[in-house]
């Protein structure tokens, strides 16, 4: 069983280093061949689609072309040339599958800017759907389940943990989400690059991360998007986060830990009471707090025939 084991974790590391080495050559060859332009001069600015810290979407239009496109731009005060490379290698080797934003291969800089192509998702992203306390209805939760997971095995296949799954980064193409599509791949790494957490504790950070703020690096695994993602399905099915920081000092974290360890769930938060006996079990194996005892994102799917969320929730929301 040990040979084994080890076996597989050779193959897992040396799927990362591959990873690694295709997208460095990936960069180097598109850093030599980065068209320089100004964006007025061929595109059209219709609309602002999102802003971040380090960047903006906007909607834009081909001016002869006349083809609607989402336009990221990242100012070169801020970015560095070898990120902007970088993230963009990495959404266009993942954008042939079909849960992943498509890319349109252009990738340039201006005098100002870095920026790269990507088609337009003109009904907004997963969090314009999600109704506090509510989520949404059972099936498009479903929906976005067995897309999501045919997305992230498919990153997971590359050598690759994508490291930001959140519902603002789950785009929508057409009614009650018959499709969706990941974007922003800027914290997409190979499998076993060593990370420090640099940035707060949010409610998707796993828990190992969490316990990594003394500034020790933590070798990423696939078990940091599994975590992000099931912490997704409950807020898809409540309408809630499960806790605001994976730290024992967040009462809500410090309950589920309690949960997790002794399989008593009577000191859960209410909004857990919304959810299936089914339901809580596939969320127990996905929020595992130990990343080795946690199970791929796949698992999920064995989860969709049964029933998520108790027939009799209203009512007892009245009572509550």
């Amino acid at each position: 069983m040990h040979r084994i084991v080890d076996k597989m974790s050779v193959m897992d590391s040396n799927i990362g280093l591959t990873a690694a080495s295709m997208l460095e050559e990936m960069t180097e060859i598109t850093g030599q061949n980065l068209v320089r332009m100004e964006v007025e001069d061929h595109y059209k600015f219709i609309k602002q689609l999102g802003k971040g810290k380090y960047g903006q979407v906007t909607l834009v239009i081909h001016r002869q072309r006349g083809t609607p496109m989402a336009l990221k731009l990242l100012p070169k005060t801020f970015t560095k040339r070898q990120n902007f490379l970088y993230e963009y290698c990495v959404a266009l080797s993942l954008s042939t599958h079909p849960n992943i934003i498509g890319m349109f291969g252009i990738a340039f800089e201006s005098s100002e800017h870095y920026g790269f192509l990507y088609e337009a998702a003109l009904q907004k992203d997963l969090i314009s759907i999600i109704k506090p306390s509510e989520g949404v209805p059972e099936p498009i939760a479903k929906k976005v389940t067995s897309q999501l997971v045919s997305a992230l095995e498919f990153i997971h296949s590359r050598g690759l943990v994508y490291r930001d799954v959140k519902p603002e980064n789950v785009l929508l193409f057409g009614t009650d989400c018959q499709r969706i599509k990941l974007t922003d791949f800027g914290l997409t790494r190979p499998k076993g690059t060593l990370l420090k957490l640099v940035s707060g504790i949010i409610p998707y950070t796993a828990p190992e991360l969490s316990n990594s703020q003394n500034g020790e690096a933590v070798p990423i695994d696939f078990t940091l998007d599994t975590w992000a993602f099931g912490v997704l399905l409950f807020c898809l099915m409540t309408g809630y986060f499960p806790w605001e920081k994976t730290l024992r000092s967040d009462p809500f974290f410090e309950d589920f830990i309690m949960w997790q360890q002794t399989g008593s769930h009577e000191e859960l938060s209410w909004h857990w009471r919304k959810l299936t006996f089914e339901a809580m079990d596939m969320l127990r194996q996905l929020l595992a707090l130990n990343p080795s005892e946690r199970s791929p994102v796949n698992k999920a799917l064995r989860y969709l025939n049964y029933p998520w969320i108790v027939d009799n929730w209203k009512s007892l929301q009245e009572l509550k």
